[in-house]
């Protein structure tokens, strides 16, 4: 396998990889392994690894993948691969957005988007906190941060900076207790 086809391969990925790092891994596995470039074994040891480490997943086992295969000339075009296509369609965006951002079309279809971008970011964090058994009383500052950004237009960076000075003052408290106790 040249590392023109490789890298082919992984533009192909790039490009129909939506919803984010996960989708990739069955396109991976029909494109690599089941046409023998690469044991299952290595592609889940692969996987594993990928997984643990920061950044985006898609381009973590990318890279792994194409290391395995070619070294490293290999890892750095499977990442380029995974990345282009993804920057391409970022660049025609920003290319014509400020032509078409007062258009009365656009800005309906931008609307229209608009609940289904909260969907995608409240699905997964309902699922986590499912996961975690976390109860309503644990969500109802998460929940609070969200109205207040939403309805009250407030900068997420003072919920942050708040959520800071709070968790200082619980520490403080316990500590202040701990040390009561201890005398």
């Amino acid at each position: 396998m040249s590392s023109f086809h490789l890298f082919f391969i992984f533009v192909k990925i790039g490009m129909f990889t939506i919803g984010g790092g996960f989708p990739v891994i069955p396109l991976i596995e029909r494109e690599i392994v089941d046409r023998g470039m690469l044991d299952r074994n290595d592609f889940m040891d692969l996987f594993v690894i990928s997984q643990s480490l920061p950044g985006v997943f898609a381009v973590n086992i990318a890279v792994f993948v194409g290391y395995r295969l070619k070294g490293f000339k290999g890892g750095f075009l499977c990442a380029l691969a995974t990345i282009l296509p993804a920057f391409i369609v970022m660049l025609v965006i920003a290319a014509f957005f400020a032509q078409y951002r007062e258009n009365p079309w656009a800005v309906k279809v931008f609307n229209g988007l608009r609940p289904a971008v909260v969907a995608l970011i409240a699905v997964p964090c309902i699922t986590a906190a499912k996961a975690l058994g976390l109860r309503w009383r644990q969500l109802a500052l998460p929940m609070l941060a969200t109205l207040l950004i939403w309805l009250a237009g407030v900068s997420p960076v003072w919920i942050v900076l708040a959520g800071l000075a709070m968790q200082m003052c619980i520490v403080t408290h316990r500590l202040g207790s701990a040390k009561r106790s201890e005398k």
